[in-house]
C-alpha cells in the first residue's frame, strides 16, 4: 500500500496558448493532510489540480515545480515526467476524482471494470481477482449492493452511486495523494454531504492525503485542515479552515462564504 505523500507546488505558472492564466502559485500538502482549495469559475483552481495529475488540456504549458514527496525522503519532479512516466505515477501514487462522473465513467464499460482499471493497470490480476477487487472497492466506498453495482453501467445507477465508483476508482491502487475536483457539484444537497465523508473516511483509514477543489466554500470546509483562496488565477489566501472561515482576510474569501450563506454547519 502507498504510504501518503507530499505535495509541493512552488511558483507555477501556466498558460494557454501563449497566455498566462495561472500566477507563480506556492503551495505545500503535508502526508496524511487535508487542504481545500476554492475560488470562483476561470480562478485557476482546476487548471492547477490538471497540472499535478498531468492532464493539462493540449495547447497548455506550465513552469514551475510540482514536487511529491515519497516517505523513504526521495522526491518526484512531476513536470519534468513524460506522458509515459507520469501515466505509470497516476492511479498507483496519485488518485482522481473529476467534477461529473457522468462524463468521466465510460458508458461502455461495467462499473467493475472501471473500478480496477488502474489495479489492470499496474497489476497482473485474473478475471475473477478483478471482480472480487471491484466488490471489496464498492464495499469501502459504501456502495449498496455491491455484487450488482460492480455489473452495471453508469447509465443504470444513480448519479451519487456513479460519484462513489468514481471515488473507488481513484482509490483502487491506494495512492498516497487524492485529488479531487468539484466533487460534489452534480450530486442532489442530500447527497453531498454522504461524498464528503466518504472523503474523510478514506483519509482516516488510510495513507493518504486529500487535495479538495471548490467553489462551494461550505463544501470544502468538512474536509479541509487548510483552505487556500484562488482569484483570476492567482493564490490571494491561506491559513486554517477556522481561520479562513472567522477570519478571513481578503475580499474574494469573505464573498465566497457570504455566498454560502457564512458556510458554517
Amino acid at each position: 500500500m502507498t504510504q501518503s505523500l507530499t505535495l509541493r507546488v512552488q511558483n507555477l505558472s501556466i498558460a494557454i496558448a501563449g497566455k498566462a492564466v495561472v500566477h507563480d502559485v506556492s503551495f505545500e500538502v503535508a502526508a496524511g493532510e487535508r487542504v481545500g482549495i476554492i475560488g470562483g469559475s476561470g480562478s485557476g483552481k482546476t487548471l492547477t489540480a490538471l497540472a499535478i495529475a498531468g492532464l493539462l488540456p493540449d495547447g497548455a504549458t506550465a513552469t514551475g515545480s510540482i514536487q511529491v514527496g515519497h516517505p523513504d525522503g526521495t522526491t518526484t519532479e512531476l513536470l519534468a515526467l513524460s506522458d509515459r512516466d507520469f501515466a505509470k505515477l497516476r492511479g498507483d501514487q496519485i488518485g482522481m476524482v473529476f467534477q461529473e462522473p457522468k462524463t468521466a465513467l465510460s458508458p461502455f464499460q461495467t462499473l467493475g471494470n472501471q473500478m480496477t482499471d488502474a489495479l489492470a493497470l499496474h497489476y497482473r490480476l485474473s478475471k475473477s481477482e478483478r471482480t472480487a477487487a471491484a466488490v471489496r472497492l464498492a464495499e469501502q466506498v459504501s456502495l449498496k449492493d455491491p455484487a450488482r453495482i460492480v455489473n452495471a453501467y453508469p447509465h443504470e445507477v444513480s448519479g451519487g452511486q456513479r460519484q462513489r465508483a468514481a471515488i473507488a476508482a481513484a482509490i483502487s491502487a491506494s495512492p498516497g495523494l487524492l485529488l479531487a475536483d468539484e466533487p460534489t457539484t452534480a450530486l442532489d444537497v442530500s447527497v453531498q454531504r454522504g461524498i464528503l465523508d466518504l472523503f474523510n473516511t478514506i483519509v482516516d483509514r488510510g495513507d493518504c492525503s486529500l487535495l479538495c477543489i471548490s467553489h462551494d466554500i461550505a463544501a470544502v470546509q468538512l474536509v479541509s485542515d487548510r483552505i487556500l483562496v484562488f482569484d483570476d488565477g492567482r493564490l490571494v489566501e491561506s491559513g486554517s479552515a477556522i481561520d479562513i472561515l472567522e477570519r478571513p482576510a481578503h475580499e474574494v474569501t469573505r464573498a465566497l462564504i457570504a455566498a454560502a450563506g457564512g458556510a458554517h454547519t
